[in-house]
């Protein structure tokens, strides 16, 4: 195989850069060389290291190592039509490499209620990584096709990933955890950047901008010593990572962030085990764990609530249906004193309006005023698959199958676009329940923007784990990408105040009961991002396209 033909050295570079390139560029050749499962071993551990640069980790210098691997895979991968199967089968390893190390905390949801859904885990654990890996093997098939030597081949295979990634978050109701781009929000200065490109737009710039240094060194070989060679090199991601954090530094320089007058917000998390949250005989003990906490300063203090104008609990909050439970109501219309509302998340069940139909549930958020009477009401849209409802629920419930939440008939998604809540003294709401703010570009709907998104969720399905901390970076994300302040509020997981530039202004840490008070942030204008969507996202992949033909360079050449 002469994927990386070696050149003579470059009179100029230094012995040791030249011995190192050529070091790397052995490397690289076994990589592309290995065949069968040693071929798969290694793209699946490259996939699985991959994740240490995504939420809580952030060691995002470890893709600097496992991009080059998917690229020295795809350089092996053969003649045609044996090129597109094996660069397909080594996208797919790596991708599963990678959602399996990212999700397998999904295993903990069916530890909740182990005698009845422990016999799923396994499937849960491996299905959900093989299929999405499914859309990295198609990646990888397709930029081999376009696959050319240098500089093109990262091009092109960043556009084939950031497009994959793309339609991971749209296909089959989408599933966009984890995103590549994630890798360049790894602090606050980077993440402004999400402003203008959006999370897919930072995909792109994340494959190359990682990718390129060892293939580019490898690509050198001896060469690697030539001072000029090895600037055109690193230029491009020199650039990329310098102008995001240039850009980031510019947003962030002097701001104070504006604050809206008369709200002061306690968000409320209970840490209720998931195990008891539905135990009819704790109904009465969560419902007042709530109450309790909503009149307890963060010190541990009692207070009436004076000051508070919002209290937020999180998703699901009353272990029963209030609309249906008076005295329930009567309670928080005590508990608030005049002009304080409550934000809570709660299930409702609405009777069917044909006789012999079905009842339909709703997973909402709802709005309390001083008396404890219903103010607004947003019904989730995106719900849960395997978890809010089943795919075919009739079929497979006749079968004995139900979803988590153990709810007949499963629910039943609220009407899109997505309605923005009326609620006194806070700007216009957008109501977001658990996942619906990991969906970039979803999060605000129907053209009008809202001043506010409120998140309320439950992570406790999910333990002590990874995933409860990637799902909050995820929705500090949302809130810079479309410039609004962003409450979290979950039974179990990080409960915060994140203001629309990212910033983390009040926080309640993992497997903590307790409350937080703070100052509501004005919303920044709108950014780029939220005016035009993808659009600069799709932008960039035509220009990397565009870009990778102007260069021409010749075919990779292989031999069997």
């Amino acid at each position: 195989m002469d994927a990386h033909a070696t050149r003579p050295p470059a009179p100029s570079g230094s012995v040791a850069a030249a011995r190192a390139g050529s070091e790397i560029a052995a490397r690289a050749a076994r990589i592309a060389g290995s065949e069968g499962w040693r071929r798969t071993a290694v793209a699946a551990l490259a996939g699985a290291m991959s994740v240490l640069a995504m939420a809580p980790f952030f060691l995002w210098p470890v893709l600097a190592v496992t991009l080059p691997v998917l690229v020295w895979l795809i350089d092996g991968a053969g003649d045609r039509p044996q090129s597109l199967r094996s660069a397909f089968a080594a996208g797919w390893a790596f991708g599963f490499g990678y959602f399996f190390a990212g999700l397998f905390w999904i295993g903990e949801a069916f530890l909740v209620e182990a005698e009845i859904f422990a016999w799923l885990l396994p499937f849960a654990v491996t299905l959900m990584p093989a299929g999405l890996a499914l859309f990295w093997g198609a990646a990888a098939a397709l930029a081999r096709m376009w696959w050319r030597r240098g500089w093109p081949r990262i091009l092109v295979l960043a556009v084939a990933l950031a497009v994959a990634e793309w339609l991971r978050g749209h296909v089959l109701t989408g599933f966009p955890w984890n995103v590549l781009g994630y890798a360049l929000t790894f602090d606050l200065t980077t993440m402004q950047s999400a402003a203008v490109l959006g999370i897919y737009g930072l995909t792109l710039w994340t494959v190359v901008a990682f990718a390129a240094p060892l293939v580019v060194a490898a690509d050198l070989g001896p060469r690697f010593g030539d001072t000029r060679a090895l600037v055109r090199g690193a230029a491009v991601p020199l650039t990329a990572v310098l102008a995001l954090s240039a850009y980031g530094s510019w947003s962030l320089r002097g701001v104070t962030p504006a604050t809206v007058p008369g709200v002061t917000l306690r968000i409320v998390q209970p840490s209720v085990p998931q195990r008891d949250k539905w135990r009819p005989e704790k109904q009465r003990e969560i419902f007042e764990k709530h109450l309790r906490l909503s009149g307890t300063r963060a010190d541990g203090t009692r207070d009436d609530l004076s000051g508070i104008s919002h209290v937020v609990w999180p998703e699901a909050a009353m272990p029963f249906m209030p609309l249906s439970t008076p005295e329930a109501l009567a309670a928080i219309g005590e508990m608030l004193p005049d002009g304080t509302q409550l934000l809570t998340g709660a299930l409702r069940i609405e009777p069917s309006d044909r006789p012999g139909a079905p009842r339909r549930a709703y997973n909402s958020l709802m709005v309390f005023d001083d008396t404890g009477r219903l103010a607004a009401l947003y019904d989730k849209i995106h719900l849960v698959p395997f978890g809010e409802y089943l795919p075919f629920q009739p079929l497979l419930e006749s079968v004995g199958l139900q979803q988590l939440t153990r709810l007949r008939g499963g629910f039943t998604p609220g009407a899109a676009p997505r309605p923005l809540l009326q609620v006194p003294g806070l700007p216009k709401v957008g109501g977001l329940v658990c996942y619906e703010a990991i969906f970039p570009g979803a999060v605000v709907q129907g053209g009008e923007r809202p001043g506010l998104l409120v998140n309320v969720t439950n992570d406790g399905w999910f333990g002590n784990t990874t995933g409860p901390r990637q799902h909050f970076h995820q929705a500090r994300v949302r809130a810079v990408e479309e410039g609004l302040p962003l409450v979290r509020v979950a039974n179990n997981g990080i409960s915060a105040l994140i203001g629309p530039d990212g910033r983390v202004l009040a926080r309640i840490d993992l497997d903590r009961a307790g409350v937080a008070d703070a100052a509501l942030p004005a919303a920044r204008p709108p950014t780029l991002y939220s005016r035009s969507g993808e659009l600069l996202f799709w932008v960039n992949a035509v220009l990397f396209l565009l870009l990778a033909g102007w260069l021409r360079p010749r075919p990779i050449v292989t031999k069997s």
